[in-house]
């Protein structure tokens, strides 16, 4: 038996240090070679060590008539060693890339199994780091695709783990040989034209022939980069500190940066701060698409520039830049007459909007801005609301937006801008939330 697969326990406990306190360890079990030993490893281990609760998880795709038996193996694998096993049907969206959309549904239903402080594992190795970075590169990624897998990152509610990124698929062949153990063959991984296999059966053993290291010193690459990655993340929380200090019209809800703080930056520093805030919010764009951040930044002060994305849209506005998604970007649509008004009223796509202190006389109705409408101000007179809302720099995405207070044709309040929203002789004011959903994130 060769050292190395003596070492593989040790080195996966080591590895998975960080996670001995999680609730549940539970492995992505396809019941190819990868993830038979992980699961052998761990069954083993847990024997002779306190690990938290095992089970398993395998998703049937459904895309090949050979996979149909796969659930049962897995079943009789995971029964010899004690170990549960969950199994998934999932359904795979039709599209130009099987690969992705296999992937994604297979991510959705890992998602969904992941609870609070539970730990998902994946046996993607050595030489998949190096077929991924390979793979990237001719995709033209930047510093943060060419990192490579993540040994860990966020799933669900609690984490995904790839404890075998150190080790080389040589290695775990090693291990199932001493050990016996069985796996399937997936025919889809000799099929040359997706892009992967073709990199690990053409591409590969040419590199591996000429430098027979390739695959440890591409995985070495990519955990540099990766170190790289994480200075250009501090870098950006740092560009970012003071961009996103509160600004005036913090009751929407929204994501939103200083505008002058992100300009003032050197373009490359701006691409970073901005990818670094938007990850979370939205498929990034690639180089060519960044050409919608300049035209947003170099539009005139007088414009209102918009840059669309994959998941939403960046707005210029008030001297802030604001994430815009979800309801943002639909029409409201007026609910009628407000009667019950000692009770929040719940405003299709907009929230719901609530008096503090007295409530008016009715009959009363929440409309929304159509143009020319003017507001009767105890200290002013008649005023244009136009003229009012330039007054308070009111972002114009917000404009159309704001629940408006009318009793029959008057305008009583605009809700949330102080000086507008309230009338002191009465002892009321009008408090709009304009979102019962969270902000942001995708």
């Amino acid at each position: 038996m060769d050292q190395s697969t003596i070492d593989l326990p040790s080195r996966l406990l080591r590895n998975l240090k960080p996670w001995l306190d999680a609730a549940n360890w539970r492995i992505a079990f396809s019941g190819g070679l990868d993830s038979t030993v992980l699961l052998h490893l761990l069954a083993t281990l847990a024997k002779s060590e306190s690990l938290p609760a095992l089970s398993a998880i395998h998703v049937h795709h459904g895309l090949q008539a050979v996979a149909d038996a796969w659930p049962a193996h897995c079943q009789a694998v995971c029964d010899a060693l004690g170990i549960s096993l969950q199994i998934v049907h999932v359904t795979v969206q039709q599209g130009a890339s099987l690969e992705r959309a296999a992937r994604d549904a297979r991510y959705a239903a890992f998602t969904s199994a992941t609870r609070i402080n539970d730990v998902l594992m994946t046996g993607q190795h050595r030489d998949d780091q190096a077929e991924t970075l390979l793979f990237r590169l001719l995709r033209g990624a930047g510093v943060r695709g060419l990192s490579g897998m993540p040994a860990q990152r966020a799933l669900g509610q609690g984490s995904l783990v790839r404890p075998l990124l150190d080790i080389s698929r040589a290695e775990l062949e090693a291990y199932a040989r001493d050990h016996d153990l069985r796996w399937v063959e997936d025919p889809s991984n000799q099929n040359r034209q997706f892009s992967r296999n073709y990199l690990r059966h053409q591409v590969m053993p040419l590199l591996t022939g000429r430098w027979p290291q390739a695959h440890a010193s591409t995985a070495r690459s990519a955990a540099h980069l990766r170190e790289a990655q994480g200075l250009l993340d501090e870098l950006a929380q740092i560009d970012l500190a003071q961009a996103s200090l509160p600004g005036e019209f913090e009751w929407s809800g929204l994501p939103s940066l200083d505008f002058a703080a992100i300009a003032g930056l050197s373009d490359a520093r701006q691409r970073n701060a901005l990818s670094h805030w938007l990850e979370p919010l939205t498929r990034l764009p690639d180089t060519d698409h960044w050409s919608g951040w300049v035209d947003l930044r170099d539009a005139g002060n007088d414009a209102a520039p918009v840059w669309r994305l994959a998941d939403g849209e960046l707005h210029r506005s008030a001297g802030r830049l604001w994430w815009l998604n979800g309801h943002w970007l639909r029409t409201p649509v007026v609910s009628g007459d407000w009667h019950e008004t000692s009770l929040a009223l719940r405003l299709p796509d907009n929230g719901r909007v609530m008096f503090s202190g007295q409530t008016p006389a009715g009959p009363l109705q929440i409309r929304y801005r159509q143009g020319g409408e003017v507001m009767h101000l105890a200290d002013r007179g008649h005023r244009d609301l136009k003229r009012l809302l330039n007054e308070r720099a009111v972002p114009a995405f917000v404009r159309g937006r704001l629940p408006l207070l009318f009793r029959g044709e008057e305008l009583l309040a605009v809700a949330n801008l102080p000086g507008l929203d309230s009338n002191a002789l009465e002892g009321w004011r009008l408090h709009w939330q304009p979102s019962d959903e969270d902000q942001g994130l995708r």
